[in-house]
């Protein structure tokens, strides 16, 4: 055997050499002599610097024979060969799986005695690799530091950016067996197939629902625990997953990156232009309602739909009490209290509690009805309206007045009518919210309402009785 005099006393490790004793010890030290000049990272061996300056360079000067593909170092290209023959000289013990690689080994030997020594100082999560923690701790600081020159688009990790590139390429090398589906990596089929297998091996503990992948489950835990790490920076809103708030800075950039082929509407995600395409040009609604039969693009739309069959409404204002099946309604109720309406008219300056208010107000000025009756040809700016005229040529009377049984195809027509019952008699400030007070103060000057005493008897007189049409009102001079 080589004789090795050079013993390290920190670790008792042997070496033949000086020098190789001496880059041992700056293991010990933490000593990093070596710096890249592009990203300032510092590196313990001159040797591990010129590798990783082929990062940049993009320099790859082994290349596979068998396949053609290009690696920086030797080592690798040694390894990828593997793929090829198909040799795992290293197996574990616990469990008898092979690997390529002994470094790929000793990483899976943590998996079985639950070794996790890198842990984030940020949130306290443990990790059983330095290279998970790196990578975990990328989503506090935000650090995308992988991009694509294709489409700028950054990502997390370098396999992550590699995977996307394949996408460009157009390569997809492996496919589902059970519908032909291509994707771009192996892992990808896998979760794939847990579509047809119906398998979700990830439970919550919490409510005992299961998931396809564990990134799901990671996501669905941030429900019960509430937390929610991501702020967007311009208007202060926290959110659960970074690409949750991603999409919400769009709306403030205006941002619109993907763009539907069939119509040429644009969208801020990805998602979003799935859903549009899925629903308005494919007509796909693979999510169907037990109850009522209706479709839906997504699931989560599906779910949202049933609490309308099962009168859940888990979203209750702190304020007043009452409660919502969507956040959004609560959010939209909440306004009426605080008195915010954030959506103008640009037209006219009005403003509204909710942004589909606004568009169906937008319409009175470009005069734009896009719903029409196919029975009578009649125009309309919203769609209920459209579906509460259509309900006069069926005839149909869903709304019944419990007192004397008279129906009507309107809520509003039977809420009205109900006055006749109960007596209730709105004032007249109640109708100027209503109607276009234009035409009453044209009728009635506001100087004949000087005085506050005289308001009320007129206000008795005038809407004394609605239904009674030749009562003569006169103005109180």
């Amino acid at each position: 055997t080589e004789e090795k005099p050079c013993k390290c006393v920190q670790c008792g490790l042997c070496f033949s050499q000086t020098s190789e004793l001496l880059k041992h010890q700056q293991i010990h030290t933490g000593e990093k002599p070596y710096k890249c000049l592009e990203r300032g990272k510092s590196f313990n061996q001159k040797l591990i610097l010129k590798n990783h300056e082929k990062f940049h360079t993009g320099e790859k000067p082994y290349k596979c024979g068998q396949c053609g593909k290009g690696f920086t170092q030797k080592s690798q290209l040694q390894v990828h060969d593997k793929i090829h023959t198909g040799i795992k000289s290293y197996k574990c013990f616990e469990c008898g799986k092979r690997f390529a690689r002994s470094s790929s080994l000793w990483r899976h030997n943590k998996t079985h005695n639950g070794q996790k020594n890198e842990m984030c100082l940020e949130c306290g999560k443990s990790f059983s690799q330095k290279s998970h923690l790196v990578r975990h701790q990328r989503i506090h600081t935000g650090d995308r530091p992988y991009e694509c020159p294709e489409c700028k688009k950054r990502f997390v990790d370098s396999s992550e950016l590699r995977r996307h590139q394949k996408g460009h390429r157009g390569e997809k090398p492996y496919k589902c067996g059970e519908c032909g589906k291509s994707f771009i990596s192996a892992t990808q089929v896998r979760i794939h197939q847990r579509i047809h297998t119906g398998e979700k091996p990830y439970k919550c503990v919490e409510c005992e629902k299961y998931f396809a992948q564990k990134s799901g489950l990671w996501e669905h835990q941030k429900i019960h625990t509430g937390e929610k790490h991501y702020q967007c920076i311009e208007c202060g809103t926290f959110f659960r997953t970074t690409s949750g708030l991603r999409c919400h800075v769009k709306v403030h950039t205006g941002e619109k990156n993907y763009k539907c082929l069939d119509c040429g509407r644009a969208f801020a995600c990805s998602s979003s232009l799935r859903n549009h395409s899925r629903l308005m040009h494919i007509g796909e609604t693979p999510h169907k309602c037990l109850e009522c039969n209706k479709c839906f693009s997504r699931k989560a739309t599906l779910l949202k739909h049933q609490r309308i069959h099962t009168g859940e409404k888990p979203y209750q204002c702190l304020e007043c009490g009452k409660s919502f099946p969507y956040k959004e309604c609560l959010r939209n109720h909440e306004r009426i209290h605080t008195g915010e309406k954030p959506y103008k008219c640009a037209q006219c300056g009005k403003d509204f509690t909710r942004n589909s208010q606004l568009r169906v107000h937008e319409k009175i000025h470009t005069g734009i009805k896009s719903y029409k009756c196919l029975e009578c040809g009649k125009c309309f700016t919203q769609n209920s309206s459209l579906r509460s005229h259509e309900k006069t040529h069926r005839g149909e009377k869903r709304k019944k007045c419990l007192e004397c049984g008279k129906s009507f195809s309107r809520k509003s027509s039977l809420v009205r009518h109900q006055r006749i019952h109960t007596g209730d008699r709105p004032g007249l400030t109640h109708y100027k919210k209503m109607f276009n007070i234009q035409c009453l103060d044209r009728a009635f000057p506001l100087c004949a309402f000087s005085d506050v005493h005289k308001v009320q008897p007129f206000e008795q007189n005038i809407w004394a009785d609605p239904l009674q049409k030749n009562v003569q009102h006169s103005v109180p001079r």
